[in-house]
C-alpha cells in the first residue's frame, strides 16, 4: 500500500487465499457461485479475490461509492452467496445485512460491526493446502451504471484449473513484459475490473504491485520513484492532473525505472496525449477495451505517433463499423463499433434482453459496447463518442467527445462534459457544462472566454450555445463520467431518446 507502506508477502497471500478458500467452502460454496467483494482500496482485497478465483468462482467487485441500498441491489443480483467487507465501509455496510435475499457469509475486515463476522477470525485457524479441486475462477464486475442501473458482466469459466495462466496474465506478459521484476503502480480504486486483472496478472506473473488509496497527481509521481515502479495504467483524467500541476510540482522526480505506462477506460485528447509523450518518452502503450473481452485494440506510442488519435488496432476479435441498421461502413467513415468473434464471449446476468441488444441484429456473434468510431487505411480504430452520448441537432450528428478534447486543456477549465440539451427548433443542442480551475470565478466573462476559445478550435454547429458552472461534475475515480445525471437535469420530463 503506497501511502502506509501495508506490505503483504506472496506466503501470506497464498495462505491467507487458501484459507479463506477453505472458509467458502466448509459453508457450501461451489464453483460458479458468486462471492462480492465491498471494500475500499486495502491490503486484504487481493486475499478476497484469489480465495474466490482459486475456488472456481465469481468474484463481484462492489463500488466502494455505493449506499447500501445501490449495493444490496448488486449482492442480491449477483447471487452473491458471500460478503466480504472493510470497517473503513462500515457506514454503508451496516445497513446491508437486512436488505440482503440469500448471502448467509458475511465478513468484515478490521474489525467487525453488528451483522457481520470478523474476517481475520473466520480465517484463522483454517488450513493452508490448497482445495483439491482448484478450478480457475473469474471476476463478475457490474457496469458502472452511468446510463441505467448496473448489470453484471459474466463471462463463460474456461474450465482451466487454477495453476494454468489466464489469457490476461499472457497478455499482460506478452504485450506489456510484465515479469518477475515488474512493479506496478495501480493509482485507481480496485473494484473496477481494469485495475483488478491487470494487478492480478502481475501477481501472477510474480510481480510487485503498489497500490494507491486514491489518486493525487503529486503523490502518483512520488510513488513512481519512490517505489522504482516500472509498470504503470492511468486514464486520462489523471494525465490531464498531472500535466496541470505547476512545472515545479512536476519536476524533479526520477522516473527511469518507469518503461511502461498503460492507459485506456476513456479516449485521450490528442493534445493531452501529446505532452504526456514529451514528458514521459515513447513507453505509453493504449488499449480499448471493456470487461466483456469482446475484442481488444491496443497500440504503443510508435503506433500512435503515426496513427495520432488512435486507440490502436485489434488483438482479439475482427472488427467491423456498422450503422444503425447493421450495414458496413466504410474506411474513415464513423459508425458502430462491433467485434466479430466465434462465439458470445458474456453474457449481461439476469438481462437477456441487454444481452441480445449487444449482438449485430444480422451476426450473433458480432457484439458492441456501445462506441462510436472509425477505421482507417491500416485498419486502426478511432474512437468518436458513446452511442447514447451523440447530440443531433437540426438533424447533424454531433459527438460531445470532440468538444470536450477541445476545451479540456484550458487553463481555466478543471474538467468539462458535454450534453445536448432541449431546443424547440433543433431538437438538441449544445452545452458545456464547467468544472472551473482553483481560484476562476464563475461569471459571463469567463464563459465568453471560453466559448471564445472554442470557436477558435471548433466548426460552428459544435460550438457550445452555452456554458453552464458546477462546484464538481459527477466523475468516478476509474475517469468516467455519469452523463446521465448531467442530461436529466435539462431534460426534466422531455420525452428524451437519451437513457
Amino acid at each position: 500500500m503506497a501511502r502506509s507502506a501495508a506490505t503483504l508477502t506472496y506466503r501470506e497471500l497464498n495462505e491467507r487465499s487458501i484459507a479463506l478458500a477453505h472458509v467458502f467452502r466448509a459453508s457450501g460454496l461451489q464453483p460458479g457461485d458468486v462471492v462480492a467483494l465491498f471494500m475500499d482500496n486495502n491490503i486484504r482485497y487481493h486475499e478476497v479475490y484469489w480465495a474466490a478465483v482459486r475456488s472456481g468462482m465469481y468474484l463481484c467487485a462492489v463500488n466502494k461509492y455505493l449506499t447500501d441500498e445501490e449495493a444490496a441491489y448488486i449482492v442480491n443480483d449477483s447471487g452473491s452467496k458471500a460478503l466480504i467487507t472493510s470497517a473503513a465501509l462500515a457506514p454503508a455496510a451496516a445497513g446491508l445485512p437486512p436488505m440482503l435475499d440469500d448471502c448467509p457469509i458475511r465478513l468484515m475486515t478490521d474489525g467487525a460491526i453488528a451483522g457481520y463476522e470478523s474476517y481475520e477470525d473466520a480465517v484463522a485457524g483454517q488450513p493452508t493446502e490448497p482445495l483439491p479441486d482448484e478450478m480457475l475462477g473469474d471476476f463478475m464486475n457490474y457496469s458502472s451504471g452511468t446510463t441505467g442501473r448496473p448489470k453484471g458482466i459474466k463471462r463463460p469459466l474456461t474450465g482451466r484449473t487454477f495453476a494454468e495462466p489466464s489469457n490476461l496474465d499472457n497478455l499482460v506478459s506478452g504485450i506489456y513484459g510484465a515479469n518477475t521484476d515488474t512493479v506496478y503502480l495501480s493509482p485507481a480504486p480496485l473494484y473496477h475490473s481494469a485495475p483488478l486483472a491487470f494487478t492480478a496478472a502481475v501477481h501472477s506473473l510474480g510481480g510487485t504491485i503498489v497500490i494507491m488509496d486514491k489518486f493525487d497527481p503529486v503523490d502518483a509521481l512520488r510513488y513512481l520513484e519512490q517505489f522504482k515502479v516500472t509498470h504503470s495504467q492511468w486514464v486520462p483524467t489523471m494525465f490531464i492532473r498531472m500535466l496541470k500541476l505547476d512545472e515545479s510540482e512536476r519536476a524533479g522526480f526520477d522516473l527511469s525505472h518507469h518503461t511502461c505506462a498503460i492507459h485506456a477506460a476513456a479516449p485521450c485528447p490528442i493534445d493531452v496525449k501529446s505532452q504526456m509523450l514529451d514528458w514521459w518518452g515513447p513507453i505509453i502503450w493504449e488499449y480499448y477495451g471493456g470487461t466483456e473481452l469482446n475484442g481488444m485494440t491496443v497500440c504503443n506510442a510508435e503506433q500512435w505517433l503515426a496513427h495520432p488519435g488512435t486507440v490502436g488496432s485489434s488483438i482479439m476479435g475482427t472488427l467491423h463499423i456498422c450503422d444503425e441498421a447493421g450495414a458496413e461502413l466504410p474506411v474513415g467513415e464513423a459508425g458502430v463499433v462491433y467485434f466479430e468473434r466465434d462465439e458470445m464471449p458474456f453474457a449481461y446476468h439476469n438481462d437477456p434482453d441487454k444481452t441480445d441488444s449487444a449482438r449485430h441484429p444480422q451476426h450473433p456473434f458480432w457484439t458492441k459496447l456501445g462506441d462510436v468510431g472509425r477505421v482507417d487505411e491500416d485498419d486502426f480504430l478511432y474512437l468518436t463518442d458513446r452511442e447514447s452520448f451523440m447530440i443531433i441537432s437540426g438533424g447533424v450528428n454531433i459527438y460531445p467527445q470532440e468538444i470536450e478534447d477541445a476545451l479540456c486543456m484550458h487553463p481555466l477549465i478543471a474538467d468539462v462534459a458535454v450534453v445536448g440539451v432541449p431546443n424547440a427548433d433543433m431538437g438538441e443542442e449544445v452545452k458545456a457544462v464547467v468544472e472551473l480551475a482553483d481560484g476562476v470565478e464563475a461569471t459571463d466573462a469567463t464563459a465568453g472566454e471560453l466559448l471564445a476559445f472554442a470557436k477558435e478550435h471548433l466548426a460552428g454547429y459544435k460550438v457550445p450555445r452555452s456554458i453552464d458552472f458546477e462546484a464538481e461534475l459527477p466523475r468516478l475515480e476509474t475517469g468516467k463520467l455519469y452523463k446521465r445525471i448531467l442530461k436529466d437535469r435539462y431534460w426534466g420530463t422531455h420525452n428524451s431518446r437519451i437513457v
